[in-house]
């Protein structure tokens, strides 16, 4: 079995490092030695900004790929139009158990990352700047980084500068589960489709970007567009950050210049000659067979061409000796755990999808391969975040890679390999706080909370279903399947929500007391000009 990544792996360079230079020298580059190796930084004006990151065609290195010069411009008309400050963000989340290059760079080259973000700032006239987090050493590492620069969160600073630290989650690290963090609320999406240069941290344009395009951003500052174009392909310069793990020898970080062959980055990190397949992007990402890993640049148009993706980076071949099918049946039915259990297609749909895949492997027959591919295709497109979207893809990438072990399993007695588990997920399925199924112990299990369907009033508007899928689904009829049911705790204000949008008022709370002192654990409903208070009921 393939053990958990460490923070910071090895750490390789293909030609000459540029996030990378002075790694040789220490292992975190305080300030001191930061301006040693890369010189001090000049300030830039927005439209200059804006313009260096068109020429170097600068694209988020989060995995989405949308083009910071873009990004940067939206924030910048915004700002103006409405006559605010904008924010900006530093999104330093990694919550993919294969992906570690961003917290490599926070934790050794922590000031480059903080140079694009203050460049960004000051040619924006922000005046708040936070950076994302989801670990402890990433946390300490960034921390101490703004106190060697002297930048604080105190009222009257010329800028104010903080670290905000989430729960290490596949969902936390979406854009709007960050903005959302940062205004208090928790790290997960907010059911609805937003947009942060518009309207992020506090309602103000906020221009959010990966750690890594920073630190892109503040390498192309220092040496010009043209110096930074001599690097990598012509309409993609630069290098990119890229994670290698799966069945290799050393798993590592290695800095490339973009066109370097795939197999080479697959030989340095001792990957088998052959592999059977590589997932690239990471696990939303996609798999390439083996034929197809010889024609692959890293590239994000080669990539995409081949079938690929570079997404966030995360590299990771796997031999001829597992099963692929089953191997992507544990990064299934993990990706189905890390949802934030808001809506239907995430909390319901990938589940079902991972039982999907599991149903091949117990020998479901073509049904079964039909089902997971109806399921795949429900879930995109419907969800709060990109989530149930990442994860269909890599379904269907699975289904589409590996098409001779899925006839064996699907067609005959299964392809005869073991699952050696060489892709790598957290240890202990412990889950952080703030996401339903990882909250505290004392947000854990049942509450004494109980929702009750008044069957006289019930109309089968199916509401109830949408915002609390962990205790209603519709039947067949499209009425509620249950009548009553307990109401675990991280779902308590969801469950008064439904009760208050129920249409029909045909839904009521109650608590249960039996056994123990009741609990104010709900804010009661004020009646009408009267200070006391009445039973949670149909809402007002």
């Amino acid at each position: 079995m393939n053990e958990a990544l460490p923070d910071v792996p090895e750490v390789r360079v293909v030609g000459l490092p540029q996030l990378t230079s002075g790694f040789d020298l220490v292992e975190r580059l305080d300030l001191p030695m930061h301006l040693k190796v890369h010189g001090p930084l000049e300030p830039m004006g927005g439209e200059q900004l804006a313009q260096l990151s068109e020429r170097i065609n600068l694209k988020g290195r989060g995995g989405a790929g949308f083009p910071f010069h873009k990004k940067l411009r939206s924030v910048a008309e915004a700002a103006i139009r409405r006559g605010v400050r904008p924010v900006v963000v530093v999104n330093g989340s990694e919550d993919e158990p294969a992906c570690r290059k961003d917290t490599v760079m926070i934790n050794r080259a922590p000031h480059l990352i903080l140079d694009g973000a203050l460049l960004v700032a000051e040619a924006l006239g922000a005046r708040t700047l936070v950076i994302g987090v989801t670990r402890e050493s990433t946390q300490r590492s960034m921390e101490a980084a703004l106190s060697e620069r002297g930048l604080t969160n105190r009222r009257g600073a010329t800028i104010r500068a903080r670290v905000q630290r989430n729960p290490v989650r596949m969902v936390t690290g979406a854009a709007a589960s960050l903005v959302r963090s940062i205004d208090g609320g928790p790290a997960i999406p907010p059911g609805r489709k937003t947009s942060a240069s518009q309207n992020g941290v506090g309602g103000a344009p906020t221009l959010l970007s990966n750690a890594e395009t920073f630190a892109q951003l503040a390498i192309a500052a220092r040496i010009g567009a043209e110096r930074y174009g001599n690097t990598g392909l012509y309409d993609e310069p630069g290098t990119v950050m890229l994670t290698v793990s799966g069945a290799v020898a050393r798993p590592m970080v290695i800095e490339a210049p973009t066109g370097v062959p795939l197999r080479y980055i697959l030989q340095l990190a001792g990957a088998p000659p052959v592999p059977q397949g590589v997932l690239t992007g990471g696990y939303h990402g996609k798999w390439l067979d083996s034929a197809t890993v010889n024609e692959a640049i890293v590239s994000r148009n080669s990539l995409d061409a081949v079938g690929g993706a570079l997404g966030a980076g995360a590299i990771l071949p796997i031999s001829m000796n597992t099963c692929p099918l089953g191997e992507s049946l544990r990064v299934a039915q993990w990706l189905a755990e890390e949802s934030a259990g808001q809506c239907g297609p995430c909390y319901l749909g990938l589940p079902a999808a991972a039982r999907g895949m599991e149903d091949i492997l117990n020998g479901g027959g073509p049904a079964a391969l039909e089902a997971l591919k109806q399921v795949a295709n429900a879930v995109k497109r419907r969800g709060a975040c990109s989530h149930p979207d990442g994860s269909a893809m890599f379904l269907e990438s699975t289904i589409k890679a590996f098409t001779d072990d899925l006839a064996a399993h699907v067609l005959g007695n299964g392809c005869g390999r073991p699952v050696e588990g060489v892709l790598p997920l957290f240890e202990g399925g412990q889950q952080p706080t703030g996401i339903p199924g990882g909250a505290p112990e004392q947000e854990q299990g049942p509450s004494r909370q109980k929702i009750y369907v008044d069957w006289t009033l019930c109309r089968g508007h199916g509401l109830c279903a949408d915002i609390l899928p962990e205790v209603f689904q519709l039947g067949a009829d499209g009425f509620p399947t249950v009548a009553q049911a307990q109401v675990p705790r991280y779902a308590e204000a969801k469950a008064l929500r439904a009760v208050r949008r129920c249409p029909a008022l045909a839904l009521r709370l109650e608590e249960d007391t039996r056994g123990a002192a009741p609990r104010q654990n709900l804010p009661a409903v004020r009646e009408g000009g009267g200070g006391g208070r009445r039973a949670l009921g149909r809402g007002r």
